[in-house]
Protein backbone atom coordinates (compact mmCIF):
# COMPACT_ATOMS: atom_id res chain seq x y z
CA UNK A 1 0.00 0.00 0.00
CA UNK A 2 0.91 3.00 -1.18
CA UNK A 3 0.58 6.48 0.45
CA UNK A 4 -2.76 8.20 -0.71
CA UNK A 5 -0.58 11.32 -1.45
CA UNK A 6 1.13 9.18 -4.21
CA UNK A 7 4.44 8.16 -2.39
CA UNK A 8 5.56 11.12 -0.82
CA UNK A 9 7.02 9.96 1.91
CA UNK A 10 8.53 13.10 2.95
CA UNK A 11 5.20 14.15 3.74
CA UNK A 12 4.26 11.55 5.77
CA UNK A 13 7.65 11.82 7.65
CA UNK A 14 7.32 15.38 8.12
CA UNK A 15 3.74 15.04 9.60
CA UNK A 16 4.93 12.62 11.92
CA UNK A 17 7.57 14.77 13.15
CA UNK A 18 5.37 17.77 13.33
CA UNK A 19 3.61 15.98 15.66
CA UNK A 20 6.09 13.35 17.52
CA UNK A 21 9.49 15.56 17.17
CA UNK A 22 12.44 13.49 18.15
CA UNK A 23 10.42 10.49 19.02
CA UNK A 24 10.72 10.39 15.02
CA UNK A 25 13.73 8.88 13.22
CA UNK A 26 14.78 8.16 9.89
CA UNK A 27 18.18 7.49 10.74
CA UNK A 28 19.86 4.55 8.23
CA UNK A 29 20.79 2.30 11.37
CA UNK A 30 17.16 2.15 12.80
CA UNK A 31 15.33 1.93 9.45
CA UNK A 32 17.39 -1.12 8.62
CA UNK A 33 17.32 -2.79 11.81
CA UNK A 34 13.17 -2.86 11.43
CA UNK A 35 13.50 -4.82 8.06
CA UNK A 36 14.56 -8.17 10.00
CA UNK A 37 13.49 -10.31 13.04
CA UNK A 38 15.16 -13.25 14.79
CA UNK A 39 13.22 -15.30 12.27
CA UNK A 40 16.25 -14.66 10.07
CA UNK A 41 14.17 -12.98 7.37
CA UNK A 42 14.53 -9.34 6.03
CA UNK A 43 12.43 -7.21 3.47
CA UNK A 44 13.64 -5.97 0.20
CA UNK A 45 13.86 -2.25 1.60
CA UNK A 46 14.03 0.03 4.82
CA UNK A 47 10.59 1.80 5.91
CA UNK A 48 9.73 5.04 6.23
CA UNK A 49 9.96 5.93 9.76
CA UNK A 50 10.46 4.63 12.89
CA UNK A 51 8.12 5.88 15.60
CA UNK A 52 9.38 5.70 19.27
CA UNK A 53 6.06 5.79 21.09
CA UNK A 54 6.14 7.02 24.79
CA UNK A 55 2.77 7.06 25.46
CA UNK A 56 -0.51 6.35 24.33
CA UNK A 57 -1.20 9.33 23.12
CA UNK A 58 1.96 8.75 20.91
CA UNK A 59 0.36 5.79 19.29
CA UNK A 60 -2.75 7.37 18.78
CA UNK A 61 -0.98 10.26 16.61
CA UNK A 62 0.79 8.13 15.15
CA UNK A 63 -2.15 6.10 13.83
CA UNK A 64 -4.09 9.28 13.10
CA UNK A 65 -2.09 10.76 10.76
CA UNK A 66 -1.34 6.49 8.90
CA UNK A 67 -4.74 6.79 8.35
CA UNK A 68 -4.65 10.22 7.27
CA UNK A 69 -2.15 9.58 4.68
CA UNK A 70 -3.41 5.61 4.07
CA UNK A 71 -0.22 4.81 5.05
CA UNK A 72 0.40 0.74 6.75
CA UNK A 73 2.02 0.68 9.99
CA UNK A 74 3.94 -2.24 11.45
CA UNK A 75 4.06 -2.79 15.09
CA UNK A 76 6.76 -3.90 16.83
CA UNK A 77 8.42 -4.63 20.09
CA UNK A 78 12.02 -6.05 20.49
CA UNK A 79 11.98 -8.01 16.95
CA UNK A 80 12.56 -10.81 19.15
CA UNK A 81 10.30 -12.76 16.68
CA UNK A 82 10.65 -15.65 14.92
CA UNK A 83 7.58 -15.45 11.70
CA UNK A 84 8.47 -12.30 10.45
CA UNK A 85 5.58 -10.71 12.15
CA UNK A 86 7.41 -7.56 12.83
CA UNK A 87 9.60 -6.77 9.93
CA UNK A 88 8.67 -3.42 8.01
CA UNK A 89 9.62 -2.65 4.66
CA UNK A 90 8.99 0.31 1.67
CA UNK A 91 6.32 2.82 2.19
CA UNK A 92 5.59 1.40 5.92
CA UNK A 93 6.36 3.27 9.54
CA UNK A 94 7.29 1.37 12.01
CA UNK A 95 5.61 1.61 15.61
CA UNK A 96 7.75 0.56 18.23
CA UNK A 97 6.15 0.65 22.06
CA UNK A 98 9.87 -0.38 23.01
CA UNK A 99 10.15 2.83 24.96
CA UNK A 100 6.36 2.23 26.84
CA UNK A 101 8.34 0.35 29.39
CA UNK A 102 6.88 1.23 32.75
CA UNK A 103 5.31 -1.44 35.01
CA UNK A 104 2.44 1.01 36.03
CA UNK A 105 0.22 -0.94 39.26
CA UNK A 106 1.38 -4.13 41.20
CA UNK A 107 -2.12 -5.14 43.11
CA UNK A 108 -0.76 -7.94 45.08
CA UNK A 109 -3.83 -8.38 46.71
CA UNK A 110 -5.70 -8.90 43.47
CA UNK A 111 -3.16 -10.71 42.28
CA UNK A 112 -2.32 -8.86 38.98
CA UNK A 113 -0.29 -6.14 37.32
CA UNK A 114 -0.62 -3.27 35.26
CA UNK A 115 2.16 -2.98 32.63
CA UNK A 116 3.04 -1.06 29.60
CA UNK A 117 3.35 -2.92 26.56
CA UNK A 118 7.59 -2.41 26.13
CA UNK A 119 7.98 -4.39 29.35
CA UNK A 120 10.34 -6.93 29.10
CA UNK A 121 9.39 -10.37 30.26
CA UNK A 122 11.47 -10.84 32.86
CA UNK A 123 11.77 -7.57 34.35
CA UNK A 124 8.21 -8.09 35.43
CA UNK A 125 9.22 -10.94 37.49
CA UNK A 126 12.03 -9.13 38.84
CA UNK A 127 9.74 -5.54 40.03
CA UNK A 128 7.75 -8.72 41.36
CA UNK A 129 10.12 -9.73 43.79
CA UNK A 130 9.34 -9.27 47.69
CA UNK A 131 5.86 -9.72 46.55
CA UNK A 132 5.17 -13.28 46.93
CA UNK A 133 4.15 -13.51 43.39
CA UNK A 134 5.19 -13.86 39.58
CA UNK A 135 4.40 -13.77 35.92
CA UNK A 136 4.00 -17.28 34.97
CA UNK A 137 4.24 -16.80 30.98
CA UNK A 138 8.09 -17.80 30.19
CA UNK A 139 8.71 -18.01 26.49
CA UNK A 140 12.72 -18.72 25.69
CA UNK A 141 12.56 -15.16 24.63
CA UNK A 142 11.36 -13.98 28.20
CA UNK A 143 15.04 -12.27 28.80
CA UNK A 144 14.70 -10.03 25.66
CA UNK A 145 10.72 -9.96 24.34
CA UNK A 146 8.22 -7.65 25.75
CA UNK A 147 5.13 -8.62 27.29
CA UNK A 148 3.33 -6.79 24.38
CA UNK A 149 5.08 -8.87 21.92
CA UNK A 150 4.21 -11.94 23.64
CA UNK A 151 0.56 -10.90 24.23
CA UNK A 152 0.43 -10.22 20.29
CA UNK A 153 1.68 -13.17 19.32
CA UNK A 154 0.18 -15.53 22.02
CA UNK A 155 3.83 -16.90 23.49
CA UNK A 156 4.60 -19.91 25.23
CA UNK A 157 7.47 -20.89 27.04
CA UNK A 158 8.95 -23.52 28.87
CA UNK A 159 5.88 -23.64 32.12
CA UNK A 160 3.22 -23.54 29.91
CA UNK A 161 1.90 -26.71 30.43
CA UNK A 162 1.50 -26.35 34.14
CA UNK A 163 0.97 -23.03 34.32
CA UNK A 164 -0.66 -21.54 30.86
CA UNK A 165 0.60 -19.65 27.92
CA UNK A 166 0.34 -16.06 27.44
CA UNK A 167 -3.40 -16.24 26.69
CA UNK A 168 -4.15 -17.46 30.43
CA UNK A 169 -2.48 -14.70 31.97
CA UNK A 170 -4.07 -11.59 30.21
CA UNK A 171 -6.88 -10.02 32.09
CA UNK A 172 -7.44 -6.95 30.26
CA UNK A 173 -6.22 -4.37 27.41
CA UNK A 174 -5.82 -1.25 26.01
CA UNK A 175 -5.88 -1.43 22.57
CA UNK A 176 -5.47 1.95 19.87
CA UNK A 177 -7.38 1.04 16.53
CA UNK A 178 -6.32 2.13 13.21
CA UNK A 179 -8.09 5.32 13.64
CA UNK A 180 -6.49 5.97 16.35
CA UNK A 181 -9.41 5.58 18.58
CA UNK A 182 -8.80 3.80 22.10
CA UNK A 183 -10.82 1.07 23.30
CA UNK A 184 -10.45 -0.71 26.87
CA UNK A 185 -10.79 -4.46 27.01
CA UNK A 186 -11.48 -6.86 29.29
CA UNK A 187 -11.48 -6.38 33.02
CA UNK A 188 -9.30 -6.34 36.73
CA UNK A 189 -11.99 -9.35 38.15
CA UNK A 190 -11.16 -13.01 38.16
CA UNK A 191 -14.42 -13.67 36.08
CA UNK A 192 -16.00 -11.53 33.87
CA UNK A 193 -17.99 -12.47 30.24
CA UNK A 194 -19.72 -9.18 29.53
CA UNK A 195 -20.14 -9.45 25.65
CA UNK A 196 -18.06 -10.72 23.74
CA UNK A 197 -14.30 -11.79 24.83
CA UNK A 198 -12.35 -8.99 22.29
CA UNK A 199 -9.42 -9.12 25.09
CA UNK A 200 -8.88 -12.69 23.38
CA UNK A 201 -9.49 -11.69 20.08
CA UNK A 202 -6.73 -9.18 20.17
CA UNK A 203 -3.72 -12.30 22.07
CA UNK A 204 -2.51 -13.75 19.33
CA UNK A 205 -3.94 -10.88 16.66
CA UNK A 206 -0.17 -10.10 15.52
CA UNK A 207 -0.52 -6.43 15.60
CA UNK A 208 -3.42 -6.85 12.82
CA UNK A 209 -6.55 -5.44 14.30
CA UNK A 210 -5.35 -2.83 16.98
CA UNK A 211 -1.94 -1.69 18.71
CA UNK A 212 -1.72 -3.09 22.41
CA UNK A 213 -1.05 0.19 24.58
CA UNK A 214 -1.55 -1.46 28.33
CA UNK A 215 -2.55 -4.67 30.02
CA UNK A 216 -3.75 -5.82 32.52
CA UNK A 217 -1.98 -9.39 33.53
CA UNK A 218 -3.07 -12.11 36.19
CA UNK A 219 -0.12 -13.23 38.84
CA UNK A 220 0.24 -16.37 40.88
CA UNK A 221 1.78 -17.49 43.68
CA UNK A 222 5.48 -18.24 44.18
CA UNK A 223 5.20 -22.15 44.31
CA UNK A 224 6.07 -23.50 47.30
CA UNK A 225 8.36 -26.09 47.95
CA UNK A 226 11.68 -27.26 46.34
CA UNK A 227 11.91 -28.11 42.76
CA UNK A 228 13.07 -30.90 41.59
CA UNK A 229 15.35 -31.74 38.19
CA UNK A 230 15.74 -34.50 36.07
CA UNK A 231 18.33 -34.20 33.02
CA UNK A 232 18.04 -37.82 31.21
CA UNK A 233 19.43 -39.63 28.38
CA UNK A 234 17.85 -41.86 25.57
CA UNK A 235 19.19 -44.06 22.95
CA UNK A 236 16.77 -42.33 20.31
CA UNK A 237 14.36 -39.72 19.97
CA UNK A 238 11.05 -41.74 19.75
CA UNK A 239 11.73 -43.29 22.74
CA UNK A 240 12.13 -40.16 24.94
CA UNK A 241 9.24 -38.53 23.49
CA UNK A 242 7.36 -42.09 24.25
CA UNK A 243 8.37 -41.23 27.86
CA UNK A 244 7.30 -37.88 28.07
CA UNK A 245 3.88 -38.76 27.17
CA UNK A 246 3.90 -41.67 29.22
CA UNK A 247 4.54 -39.30 32.63
CA UNK A 248 1.71 -36.87 31.16
CA UNK A 249 -0.26 -40.21 30.93
CA UNK A 250 0.46 -41.31 34.65
CA UNK A 251 -0.76 -37.93 35.84
CA UNK A 252 2.46 -36.03 36.67
CA UNK A 253 2.55 -32.01 35.96
CA UNK A 254 5.84 -31.67 35.65
CA UNK A 255 6.62 -27.66 35.15
CA UNK A 256 9.07 -28.15 33.07
CA UNK A 257 9.32 -30.86 30.57
CA UNK A 258 12.13 -30.21 27.24
CA UNK A 259 13.11 -32.99 24.89
CA UNK A 260 15.81 -32.40 22.39
CA UNK A 261 17.00 -35.08 19.42
CA UNK A 262 20.41 -35.93 19.01
CA UNK A 263 20.96 -33.65 16.12
CA UNK A 264 19.76 -30.79 18.66
CA UNK A 265 22.27 -32.24 21.77
CA UNK A 266 25.07 -32.17 19.13
CA UNK A 267 24.90 -28.56 17.94
CA UNK A 268 24.32 -27.41 21.29
CA UNK A 269 26.99 -29.75 22.70
CA UNK A 270 29.43 -27.95 20.37
CA UNK A 271 27.69 -24.39 21.41
CA UNK A 272 28.55 -25.31 25.37
CA UNK A 273 31.76 -27.47 24.81
CA UNK A 274 30.18 -30.26 26.31
CA UNK A 275 30.94 -33.89 25.55
CA UNK A 276 29.53 -35.61 22.58
CA UNK A 277 26.35 -38.10 23.68
CA UNK A 278 26.92 -40.07 20.78
CA UNK A 279 23.76 -39.45 19.23
CA UNK A 280 21.32 -39.19 22.08
CA UNK A 281 18.64 -37.98 22.71
CA UNK A 282 17.32 -35.71 25.87
CA UNK A 283 14.93 -35.55 28.26
CA UNK A 284 14.66 -32.69 30.72
CA UNK A 285 11.97 -32.45 33.74
CA UNK A 286 11.07 -30.34 36.34
CA UNK A 287 8.51 -30.42 38.92
CA UNK A 288 7.84 -27.68 41.42
CA UNK A 289 5.05 -27.22 44.37
CA UNK A 290 3.83 -29.32 47.07
CA UNK A 291 4.33 -32.25 45.24
CA UNK A 292 7.21 -32.19 43.73
CA UNK A 293 9.75 -34.89 45.21
CA UNK A 294 6.77 -37.33 44.95
CA UNK A 295 6.18 -36.36 40.77
CA UNK A 296 9.46 -36.49 40.24
CA UNK A 297 9.73 -39.57 41.58
CA UNK A 298 7.60 -40.67 39.71
CA UNK A 299 8.79 -39.12 36.43
CA UNK A 300 12.12 -40.69 37.29
CA UNK A 301 10.27 -44.14 37.11
CA UNK A 302 9.05 -44.17 34.24
CA UNK A 303 12.37 -42.82 32.49
CA UNK A 304 14.37 -45.64 34.11
CA UNK A 305 11.46 -48.13 33.03
CA UNK A 306 11.91 -46.80 29.38
CA UNK A 307 15.45 -47.00 28.68
CA UNK A 308 16.36 -43.62 29.86
CA UNK A 309 19.55 -42.81 31.98
CA UNK A 310 18.17 -40.05 34.89
CA UNK A 311 20.03 -38.05 36.98
CA UNK A 312 17.79 -36.83 39.60
CA UNK A 313 18.83 -33.38 42.00
CA UNK A 314 16.53 -30.78 44.04
CA UNK A 315 19.64 -28.40 43.94
CA UNK A 316 19.20 -25.24 42.70
CA UNK A 317 22.44 -24.83 40.25
CA UNK A 318 22.77 -28.25 39.36
CA UNK A 319 18.86 -27.80 38.39
CA UNK A 320 19.67 -24.54 36.49
CA UNK A 321 22.92 -26.85 34.71
CA UNK A 322 20.32 -28.93 33.59
CA UNK A 323 18.05 -26.18 31.80
CA UNK A 324 20.58 -24.38 30.38
CA UNK A 325 20.76 -26.95 28.07
CA UNK A 326 17.80 -26.68 27.04
CA UNK A 327 17.91 -22.55 26.97
CA UNK A 328 20.94 -22.71 25.03
CA UNK A 329 19.47 -24.35 21.51
CA UNK A 330 18.60 -21.10 19.73
CA UNK A 331 21.88 -19.47 20.94
CA UNK A 332 23.22 -22.12 19.39
CA UNK A 333 21.18 -22.05 16.04
CA UNK A 334 22.57 -18.51 16.17
CA UNK A 335 26.38 -18.92 16.69
CA UNK A 336 26.01 -22.03 14.29
CA UNK A 337 24.29 -19.64 11.31
CA UNK A 338 26.91 -17.14 12.06
CA UNK A 339 30.09 -19.51 11.97
CA UNK A 340 28.31 -21.03 8.49
CA UNK A 341 27.76 -17.05 7.22
CA UNK A 342 31.68 -16.71 7.15
CA UNK A 343 32.29 -19.34 4.74
CA UNK A 344 28.49 -18.35 2.86
CA UNK A 345 26.93 -21.24 3.85
CA UNK A 346 24.53 -21.21 7.10
CA UNK A 347 20.91 -20.08 7.19
CA UNK A 348 18.35 -21.62 9.72
CA UNK A 349 14.62 -21.68 9.48
CA UNK A 350 12.93 -21.78 12.77
CA UNK A 351 9.47 -23.34 12.44
CA UNK A 352 6.88 -23.89 15.22
CA UNK A 353 3.87 -27.08 15.26
CA UNK A 354 2.14 -28.27 17.70
CA UNK A 355 0.47 -31.82 17.69
CA UNK A 356 -1.09 -33.86 20.98
CA UNK A 357 0.86 -35.13 23.73
CA UNK A 358 0.28 -38.46 22.73
CA UNK A 359 1.54 -38.53 18.89
CA UNK A 360 4.63 -36.24 19.79
CA UNK A 361 6.75 -39.50 18.77
CA UNK A 362 4.95 -39.66 15.37
CA UNK A 363 5.98 -36.22 14.98
CA UNK A 364 9.59 -36.91 15.73
CA UNK A 365 8.77 -39.93 13.12
CA UNK A 366 7.75 -37.61 10.11
CA UNK A 367 10.76 -35.03 11.01
CA UNK A 368 12.49 -38.21 10.64
CA UNK A 369 11.08 -38.70 6.79
CA UNK A 370 11.35 -35.54 5.74
CA UNK A 371 14.79 -35.10 6.55
CA UNK A 372 15.91 -38.42 4.30
CA UNK A 373 13.32 -37.17 1.92
CA UNK A 374 14.72 -33.55 1.11
CA UNK A 375 18.53 -34.14 2.49
CA UNK A 376 17.95 -31.65 5.09
CA UNK A 377 19.66 -31.33 8.78
CA UNK A 378 16.64 -30.38 11.07
CA UNK A 379 18.14 -30.26 14.78
CA UNK A 380 14.31 -30.12 16.88
CA UNK A 381 13.24 -29.54 20.41
CA UNK A 382 9.75 -30.12 21.90
CA UNK A 383 8.17 -28.63 24.92
CA UNK A 384 7.41 -32.09 25.09
CA UNK A 385 4.90 -31.18 28.36
CA UNK A 386 2.12 -29.23 25.50
CA UNK A 387 3.25 -31.33 22.62
CA UNK A 388 4.78 -28.00 20.41
CA UNK A 389 7.88 -28.79 18.59
CA UNK A 390 10.53 -26.25 16.96
CA UNK A 391 12.05 -28.12 13.79
CA UNK A 392 14.95 -25.77 12.80
CA UNK A 393 15.79 -26.57 8.96
CA UNK A 394 19.65 -26.04 8.39
CA UNK A 395 20.33 -24.73 5.07
CA UNK A 396 23.28 -22.55 2.65
CA UNK A 397 22.72 -19.16 1.31
CA UNK A 398 20.50 -15.93 1.99
CA UNK A 399 16.98 -17.36 0.34
CA UNK A 400 15.51 -20.27 1.86
CA UNK A 401 15.57 -22.89 -0.88
CA UNK A 402 12.36 -24.40 -2.37
CA UNK A 403 13.48 -27.70 -1.32
CA UNK A 404 13.06 -26.33 2.15
CA UNK A 405 9.47 -24.82 1.74
CA UNK A 406 8.56 -28.01 0.32
CA UNK A 407 9.96 -29.61 3.20
CA UNK A 408 8.40 -27.01 5.66
CA UNK A 409 4.78 -28.05 3.86
CA UNK A 410 5.03 -31.69 4.63
CA UNK A 411 5.81 -30.34 8.28
CA UNK A 412 2.58 -28.47 8.43
CA UNK A 413 0.77 -31.30 6.86
CA UNK A 414 2.19 -33.82 8.65
CA UNK A 415 1.47 -31.83 12.28
CA UNK A 416 -1.98 -31.14 11.09
CA UNK A 417 -2.60 -34.79 9.96
CA UNK A 418 -2.02 -36.17 13.76
CA UNK A 419 -4.31 -33.65 15.13
CA UNK A 420 -2.17 -30.71 15.24
CA UNK A 421 -1.61 -26.82 14.15
CA UNK A 422 0.78 -24.86 12.56
CA UNK A 423 1.89 -22.58 15.03
CA UNK A 424 2.03 -23.55 18.83
CA UNK A 425 3.52 -20.10 19.76
CA UNK A 426 5.07 -18.10 17.30
CA UNK A 427 2.62 -16.89 15.51
CA UNK A 428 1.50 -16.87 11.47
CA UNK A 429 3.73 -13.66 10.33
CA UNK A 430 4.97 -13.89 6.78
CA UNK A 431 6.51 -17.47 7.74
CA UNK A 432 3.57 -19.38 7.60
CA UNK A 433 0.33 -17.26 5.79
CA UNK A 434 0.07 -19.39 2.15
CA UNK A 435 -0.78 -22.74 4.85
CA UNK A 436 -3.13 -20.76 7.10
CA UNK A 437 -6.24 -22.03 4.73
CA UNK A 438 -5.28 -25.45 5.24
CA UNK A 439 -5.78 -25.57 8.96
CA UNK A 440 -8.78 -22.96 9.24
CA UNK A 441 -10.54 -23.89 6.42
CA UNK A 442 -12.05 -21.50 3.28
CA UNK A 443 -15.04 -20.56 5.88
CA UNK A 444 -13.46 -19.51 8.92
CA UNK A 445 -10.35 -18.10 6.73
CA UNK A 446 -13.28 -15.76 5.12
CA UNK A 447 -15.07 -14.94 8.79
CA UNK A 448 -10.85 -13.85 10.21
CA UNK A 449 -10.60 -11.99 6.99
CA UNK A 450 -14.07 -10.26 7.61
CA UNK A 451 -13.13 -9.13 11.38
CA UNK A 452 -9.58 -7.90 10.26
CA UNK A 453 -11.60 -5.46 7.68
CA UNK A 454 -14.08 -4.32 10.66
CA UNK A 455 -11.28 -3.23 13.46
CA UNK A 456 -9.10 -2.03 9.94
CA UNK A 457 -11.16 -1.25 7.30
CA UNK A 458 -7.90 0.31 5.44
CA UNK A 459 -5.90 -2.52 5.95
CA UNK A 460 -2.72 -0.12 7.17
CA UNK A 461 -2.26 -2.38 10.38
CA UNK A 462 0.43 -4.61 9.52
CA UNK A 463 -0.72 -5.95 5.94
CA UNK A 464 0.76 -8.94 4.35
CA UNK A 465 1.24 -10.21 7.57
CA UNK A 466 -1.11 -13.58 8.49
CA UNK A 467 -3.64 -13.30 5.78
CA UNK A 468 -2.24 -15.06 2.57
Amino acid sequence: MQPRDGGDGAAVVGALRSALGDAVSVDTGVLDAARADKSGHRSQSAPLAVVFAASIADVQATLRIATAHRVPVVTRGAGTGLAGGSIAGAGEIVLSTIRMNRVLEIAPADELAVVEPGVINADLNVALEGHGLWFAPDPASKAISTIGGNIATGAGGLLCAKYGVTREAVLGLKVVRSDGALLELGHRSVKGVTGLDLTALMIGSEGTLGVIVEATVKLLPVPSGTAWTIGSWFADVRTAAAASAAITAARARPAVMELLDARAVELIGAYLGLPAQGGRAYLLVQTDGSASESEAALAASIITELGGDASLTDDPDAGERLLSIRRAFHPAMEAYALVQAATGTGSVLIEDVAVPRSRLAEMFDAISGIESRHDLVIPTVAHAGDGNLHPNFLFSGDVVPDRVWSAAGELFEAALALGGTLTGEHGIGLLKKRWLGDELGSDQLALQRQIKDVFDPLNILNPGKVFP
